[in-house]
């Protein structure tokens, strides 16, 4: 990601811009170190709650204003949450981003929760967490977070239970945002044909003269993993299979290792030797896929896939003997260059995702400080050894260690 360049406000807010001259769309955003992890037992799911309330309304704009003023320029107005980020962002037309910035500066800052739209909206996520438990898929991957981090708040479901959301008020969310914003934890991203100087110069006027904020926010470490089997029987057809364990964190040295050798396992690439194996050689899954996300101060590996009830234990027995490979048998040369190959192109396509771009620019800028370009990354990747590799992969692919998840036709 090079060619990048940040702005500091004097409120602490930073702002970081990638000018990319083949496009005619900008993409831009506020990235806020804020996400489900910062709430508790009593107000679970209301960082989400608060991305929904943002286009509700602020002190100078209704609903049907927020709603219409990029989209009737053919722009896209939207938003999530994560474990640690809440981000509101824009794609729309170089001519119209003068109108993005001031909307979503307005909607980040200035909302102001109207009750009669928080009734409204509560039965809608009511609606959204009803939708997810009928995908077994979605809700699968909700429940093996709780069972890996248990209690602790990485282990709470995003959207929250219904006893907190029935419950939310107008002064839930003026406290909840008090106690968890610092300007100095806000980024705005942008990517797009537009100047440095002309983002600066919109920075000064939407957001230059915000108060600087400061909030004393003690994440709780995760600390205290016990591997945990469960066994649930659902409305499904197929057997649903979770695995996996906590992970290195964000500035671990050995992330990009693992992420390496992950991608090796079960990327998204049809050569993933889970793929090969479960899939092309026996036939016993349509998709299998590994992953890695990395926290502040841990991370999830974890490894989904379907199959028929008869096919389970034999598709686990296969994922194991997989990782007892990785785990015995060092990569020779050529298969260690094809890994490096193979992640570099990964690495390259998701570049030229400008929207995708944006929004990890803004989150790696929170998270480490600095964005590194692909030059960077490759130099990375070229230094990865089969021993560093075959070490990570004694430690994080030991299935002893792992917690295990499975819904089986009721």
């Amino acid at each position: 990601m090079e060619d990048y360049e940040v702005y500091t406000l004097s409120n602490g807010i930073r702002v970081i811009h990638k000018q990319v001259t083949h496009t005619k769309i900008v993409h831009c955003g506020f990235v806020l170190d804020v996400g489900s992890r910062d709430e508790n037992i009593h107000n679970q799911g209301i960082a989400h709650f608060w991305e929904h309330m943002v286009f509700k309304g602020t002190n100078r704009r209704k609903a049907y204003h927020i709603m219409n003023r990029l989209e009737m320029h053919g722009g896209e107005l939207n938003a999530y949450t994560t474990k640690e980020k809440i981000t509101f962002y824009a794609s729309v037309l170089q001519e119209h981003f003068e109108k993005a910035f001031d909307l979503l500066t307005d909607i980040t800052f200035d909302s102001i929760f109207p009750e009669k739209q928080i009734v409204n909206e509560r039965q809608v996520i009511l609606e959204e967490m009803a939708m997810y438990k009928d995908s077994p898929d979605d809700d699968l991957q909700d429940v093996f977070d709780n069972l890996v981090f248990g209690d602790h708040p990485l282990g709470m479901n995003i959207l929250g239970v219904k006893n907190t959301v029935n419950k939310f008020k107008k002064e839930d969310f003026t406290r909840f945002i008090a106690q968890n914003i610092d300007t100095e934890r806000i980024v705005f991203s942008c990517v797009g044909n537009i100047t440095f100087n002309n983002v600066k110069k919109l920075a000064d006027k939407y957001i230059g003269n915000l108060p600087k904020v400061t909030s004393i926010r003690n994440r709780v470490k995760f600390d205290s993993y016990l591997p945990q089997t469960k066994k649930v029987k659902k409305q499904v057809i197929q057997s649903l299979c979770a695995m996996g364990r906590p992970a290195y964190s964000n500035n671990d040295e050995r992330r990009l290792p693992f992420f390496m050798l992950v991608n090796i396992l079960g990327g998204p690439s049809m050569n993933s030797r889970l793929n090969m194996e479960l899939r092309e050689k026996h036939g016993f899954v349509y998709s299998v896929d590994a992953n890695y996300s990395s926290f502040s101060d841990t991370g999830l590996f974890s490894i989904f896939f379907g199959t028929d009830p008869k096919q389970m234990m034999k598709s686990i027995n296969i994922v194991k003997k997989e990782l007892k490979k990785l785990r015995e048998l060092p990569l020779g040369n050529k298969q260690i260059h094809v890994a490096k190959e193979q992640l570099k192109g990964q690495l390259a396509m998701a570049e030229e995702n400008n929207v995708g771009l944006m929004l990890a620019m803004g989150k790696s800028l929170i998270d480490r400080g600095k964005i590194d370009s692909l030059e960077d990354i490759f130099t990375q990747i070229d230094k990865i050894d089969p021993i560093k590799l075959q070490d990570i992969a004694n430690e994080m692919y030991d299935d002893n260690l792992f917690s295990y998840l499975t819904y089986t036709p009721d």
